[in-house]
């Protein structure tokens, strides 16, 4: 199991080497500490609740990060001890009693289908296929699309006092960023659809339970630990993560002949590197293993 540092190393490594990435809005930051991709929604005013700002960011930062060779993790959170909101329901709401449509909801309904599927592939997809590990770190509330956004991350961590709610049955609609999808690979379809039709609050314990969360930590101090987290999953082989994440995607939608010929290569290729040789030299060496991704 993967645990939080105690001050070392990557840590130093982190402070020294944070740099930030534009991303062409105040409502998503980015940056990399270490060998670590940190995006932050950043509304808290609104609970982090999406906006065009935000899907620009992710649209920025995402296709950079994906081709830095310094980032082998990359962590999702919110800032002001909220993850996301999903859709800005305030915002909803002014436009249904002004008239005025919000922005990026002009035009008819199939450029608005249009729209949302981009916005959609840009984020969601984005985060599933980045070939990296993906980390969602929930300080608080992941609600709606803000759910489904992490969902769509590897690995989820929660603090305690974090609330996971599908939300859309309680707004009058059905579902997006592809809560359906990952839900259902996460806890079944029945579970899955009972928690989309009923929209029950679940607790990050609750969470735990169901396969939602993988790692529950403390809300004192929870920012430095979910970060320290990725430090060090960042600080394993990381050519073997990147292979097993493609290999476990694959595995979501191909027949067992195919995922084995598709591992074979991916296991020789593991194997031939550096990071593999480092590994058998440290355990006959009873040390820990320094992985330099080569």
């Amino acid at each position: 199991m993967v645990g939080p540092l105690a001050d070392g190393p990557l840590q130093c490594q982190a402070d020294q080497m944070a740099r930030t990435i534009d991303t062409g809005t105040d409502d998503l930051l980015a940056r990399v500490e270490g060998n670590v991709g940190v995006i932050t929604i950043n509304r808290p005013e609104r609970r982090n609740a999406l906006s065009e700002g935000v899907y620009t960011g992710f649209a920025a930062a995402l296709p950079v990060m994906a081709e830095d060779p310094q980032v082998r993790v990359l962590m999702v959170t919110g800032a002001g001890g909220a993850f996301c909101a999903g859709g800005d329901v305030k915002a909803m709401n002014d436009s249904h009693q002004s008239g005025v449509p919000r922005a990026g909801k002009t035009g008819g309904i199939e450029d608005r289908v249009a729209g949302l599927r981009a916005r959609q592939r840009q984020v969601s997809l984005a985060l599933h296929q980045f070939p990296n590990p993906v980390v969602a770190a929930l300080p608080g509330a992941a609600a709606g699309a803000g759910l489904s956004i992490a969902l769509a991350a590897d690995l989820r961590l929660a603090a305690e006092r974090a609330v996971l709610v599908t939300a859309f049955a309680n707004v009058g609609a059905s579902g997006d960023f592809g809560g359906t999808w990952f839900l259902t690979q996460l806890v079944g379809t029945a579970k899955a659809k009972e928690l989309y039709l009923t929209s029950p609050r679940i607790t990050a314990a609750e969470g735990k339970d169901l396969g939602m969360v993988n790692v529950v930590l403390p809300d004192e101090g929870f920012d430095q630990a979910a970060l320290e987290w990725c430090h060090d999953l960042a600080g394993r082989a990381p050519i073997a993560a990147r292979l097993m994440k493609e290999n476990l995607n694959r595995a979501l939608h191909v027949d067992l002949a195919t995922a084995l010929d598709a591992e074979a290569p991916n296991m020789v290729r593991a194997m031939s590197t550096e990071d593999h040789k480092e590994a058998a030299a440290a355990f006959v060496e009873k040390r820990p293993p320094v992985f330099r991704g080569e």
